[in-house]
């Protein structure tokens, strides 16, 4: 029995059927980039006040003096949820007194905005926000709306795979990027906040199930050298462009629902990839439908310029893509996990935190949002490069450290130094991006094969969980301008010492049992351990950075 890469050997590494499939499958990523963190404009608040009606008797002086004054970040700023109560403003204007001269504004009773809101258009026209009046008494609606977007990510992940398991990598890659095109076009046409959010599960689902399978799709047909850089810098950077791409399309339209449509119009460009994409020979092998994934394989030869053998699998030999299945002790297995939980979860959280708060920053949001995604790109290749040639715990910890200690140092940075506290920001991010992806391979790394593709899904769900708690984060921002920056600093540097605790497996041969795992003690290097991870490329896990 053979290994399917051996009987498919001859197709070569990186011809032009391999390039193909490469880009597109990437490029299918790109409206994941700007789905995912569409929310960070879809439901931005701009500065708002309490409406004062026109028909409200008032001089121009008590008009201009309605709304009190409150401290905020060190500044005089009007208040946003409180106005003085109007028919009392009303009678005082009457009797022609002047505010602050006849009448001390302190002392006068305050109301809710009875009457609504005024909102500022110097950034956005309309979002969810100004639409809904999400604000004051119903601003934790707005962190709700992300934390659900990722909730429904959390429900797609748990069915992607299975789902392509059973009908198809192809079928079910164009039936998630459908599901988040479609919702996403639905979404246009909420009428309310609860529609809205419902369908934002819906399109969570969509989106990393899309993800996912393609993901999975493309580690199927590319050969090993180059499935290696697809995991690690196809998909991510590609995302990374999506993500580049949204502030981009926000700065030119500014109503919501006019960017939503702008958003999901690109997902129609996806279609025409049916006709270039194949499904999965490995997958179909595993079905018993040797015929079609021939049929591929022949095709993909023909597109290569290589010679096609009579016979490519030999119908009395299926190529070997199983493992064989291991009993694992529930008690060992529980025990496996609860560090690297914590260490992805809070990972995530600095990750989403920072990405969901640079609209939030002092200056240009469409700007920060950009930089924000840019630095992501160099973050995963410094990523993949410190991965091919460092122990990893110790450049994980380096990156943690990097990207909290900067981001503790933003409290002690003057209020008027806005750039620099923005480039601490940027820096931060760069650091916890590239830890953030580099934990998914040291995942896999340090678990054996008996239990690994359990160990790497419960800590994926851990990540999801963190990206789900996230907004809150942003939200601590609301209260004192340092305060998230604290917190997330300070969980990064924790677990970036946390790291360090962690057994060592670069540089040496990946666990097939507990018992192997369990030897796996330090850093171990030399000649052997070198020539070990050249053995067993091929055998590691690849996994990617969302």
């Amino acid at each position: 029995m053979r290994d399917y890469e051996e009987v498919t050997a001859f197709l070569g590494e990186w011809g032009p059927f391999q390039r193909l499939i490469f880009f597109l499958l990437s490029a299918s990523i790109i409206p994941n980039g700007f789905n995912g963190m569409s929310v960070v404009f879809l439901a931005g608040t701009p500065e708002h006040r309490c409406l004062v009606p026109d028909t409200a008797n008032l001089s121009s002086a008590w008009r201009n003096h309605s709304i009190p004054w409150v401290l905020q970040d060190g500044r005089r700023v009007p208040h946003s949820c409180r106005r003085y109560r109007l028919d009392t403003i009303a009678n005082l204007s009457a009797l022609g007194l002047e505010p602050g001269l006849d009448v001390d504004l302190e002392q006068l009773e305050q109301e809710n905005c009875l009457d609504g809101w005024e909102y500022q258009q110097d950034v956005y026209l309309s979002t969810i926000v100004t639409e809904w009046d999400l604000v004051c008494e119903n601003d934790w609606k707005t962190p709700l709306t992300a934390s659900l977007f990722f909730v429904g990510v959390l429900m797609g992940s748990f069915v992607s795979g299975q789902l392509s398991d059973r009908f198809g990598r192809k079928n079910i890659l164009f039936t998630t990027m459908a599901v988040q095109t479609g919702f996403s076009f639905l979404q246009i046409f909420s009428i309310n906040w609860e529609m809205f959010t419902v369908l934002f599960v819906i399109v969570g689902m969509g989106q990393i199930s899309n993800y996912v399978v393609a993901f999975i799709l493309g580690t199927e047909i590319l050969g090993k050298s180059v499935r290696i850089i697809f995991s690690t810098l196809g998909v991510c950077t590609f995302f990374a462009i999506g993500y580049m791409v949204l502030p981009l399309f926000a700065y030119f339209i500014r109503d919501w629902r006019m960017l939503l449509l702008a958003l999901t119009l690109p997902g129609l460009l996806c279609v025409p990839l049916w006709w270039f994409i194949p499904e999965s020979p490995r997958w179909l092998i595993s079905q018993g439908r040797v015929s079609e994934a021939e049929e591929i394989i022949q095709k993909a030869a023909i597109k290569n310029s290589i010679a096609v053998p009579a016979v490519v699998f030999d119908p009395m030999e299926n190529p070997n893509l199983s493992q064989q299945k291991f009993r694992v002790p529930t008690a060992i297995v529980l025990g496996l996990f609860p560090v690297c939980l914590s260490c992805r979860m809070s990972t995530s959280v600095g990750y989403f935190a920072l990405s969901l708060d640079a609209p939030n920053l002092h200056g240009d949001a469409y700007l920060n949002c950009f930089l924000s995604a840019l630095i992501e790109v160099p973050a995963y290749f410094l990523a993949w490069l410190l991965l091919r040639t460092l122990p990893r715990r110790y450049i994980i910890a380096g990156v943690l450290f990097l990207g909290g200690g900067v981001l503790l140092l933003i409290q002690v940075v003057p209020a008027d130094y806005n750039f620099l506290s923005i480039g601490l920001v940027m820096l931060g991010k760069f650091g916890v991006t590239s830890a953030f992806s580099m934990l998914y391979v040291f995942t896999a790394e340090l678990y054996p094969t008996q239990v690994r593709n359990m160990a790497v899904g419960i800590t994926s769900m851990a990540s999801r969980v963190g990206s789900i708690i996230a907004p809150y984060f942003v939200y601590l921002g609301a209260y004192n301008r340092v305060l998230p920056y604290v917190v997330m600093g300070s969980l990064t540097v924790l677990i970036g010492i946390v790291t360090l605790f962690f057994p060592e497996s670069f540089g040496v041969k990946l666990p097939e049992t507990l018992e192997q795992m369990q030897k796996v003690k330090g850093f171990r290097c030399g000649k052997e351990s070198r020539v070990s991870v050249e053995e067993e490329e091929n055998s590691k896990v690849q996994i990617t950075a969302f």
